[in-house]
């Protein structure tokens, strides 16, 4: 700015060699009034310029905080809720634990705010509508629908549905026998030669699509992490350690491995990211040594329902849930 300032005083000074000495009195008068003006002109640019810089400095630091936030809603069934691990937070019915996956991440990645609302029995259902509860066959009244935790500002939701969806625990229960000359209970459910647990895993594909795009709705900004189900039952299974007849023990875990599937596909195809329980869990299926089995069989040896992770499974899931989100 004074560079240019004196580039046109020089020129103006040129101009003014045939003018009037009064011309040229005013015109000096005027210089230095310019130049005052010019200096005043100069400051407030300055001052404005840096109030604007620390206003921009100030206004600039709130997004960034309000982004390093974090945000954490935990959604999905018994699987993500822990039952009978002690200690049990929230409705007694939905056998939310304290240790359960969602809290191992909560801890490990130390969010400002966690809204744990996994619900034993939750089916896609429960995400959009209260779910109703009982214990023991008590009415135990109902849970808020599990959406009811998203909001805008959520940055992480991790997901697991489907189990009750396809009603894959019931189908074990009934597998369950101690004859070894019984027939296998795979014969029933694939009589006609139609699989009827395989249609009812199809049937859920659809509705855990509309579920991720609920979420997404919902909670716009948040990563989605998906789960599967883990490894329950090694191949052949274990008889008569585990009641359940060893073509059925294939059966079992193939069909949850075909949920598995459904639930990776139907992630990939709604923006959110699937995390495998299953394959890591080689060597701690139900069938292992009480030390060693991350999941509880017919008759648990571990405070954790039948057929449901322990607290070693449920903090081995949050590490390896951890790991994939890290």
């Amino acid at each position: 700015m004074n560079s240019a300032a004196r580039t046109r005083n020089t020129t103006g000074a040129g101009n003014t060699k045939n003018t009037t000495s009064k011309a040229k009195t005013k015109g000096k008068g005027r210089g230095k009034t310019s130049r005052l003006h010019t200096l005043a002109r100069g400051a407030a640019a300055v001052v404005a310029a840096g109030s604007l810089a620390l206003l921009g400095v100030v206004a600039g630091s709130a997004p960034a905080g309000a982004a390093d936030r974090q945000v954490y809603v935990a959604l999905g069934d018994s699987m993500a809720s822990g039952p009978l691990i002690p200690d049990i937070t929230g409705p007694l019915a939905c056998g939310r634990s304290t240790h359960n996956y969602a809290h191992v991440l909560a801890a490990r990645f130390a969010v400002d705010k966690f809204r744990d609302v996994t619900c034993s029995g939750a089916d896609t259902g429960d995400m959009t509508s209260p779910q109703e509860l009982s214990l023991a066959g008590v009415d135990m009244g109902t849970a808020p629908a599990q959406f009811d935790a998203l909001s805008a500002d959520t940055t992480l939701v991790t997901l697991t549905i489907g189990g009750n969806d396809v009603g894959l625990v019931g189908v074990a229960q009934g597998c369950a026998t101690l004859n070894p000359f019984a027939t296998p209970c795979r014969d029933t459910w694939t009589a006609g030669g139609v699989d009827r647990i395989a249609q009812r895993i199809d049937a859920f594909a659809p509705k855990l699509g509309a579920v991720l795009a609920g979420i997404h709705a919902r909670a716009p900004l948040a990563r989605v992490v998906v789960t599967g189900y883990g490894l329950y039952i090694k191949p052949n299974g274990c008889w008569p350690y585990q009641p359940v007849l060893g073509v059925d023990a294939n059966y079992l875990q193939g069909s949850v491995n075909r949920l598995n599937s459904t639930v990776a596909a139907q992630a990939a195809a709604h923006g959110a990211e699937y995390v495998d329980v299953a394959g890591p869990s080689d060597g701690h299926d139900a069938c292992q040594a009480p030390g060693a089995k991350w999941v509880e069989g017919y008759v648990p040896t571990d405070l954790a329902a039948p057929l449901h992770p322990n607290r070693r499974g449920e903090a081995n899931y949050g590490r390896i849930i951890g790991d994939h989100i890290d």
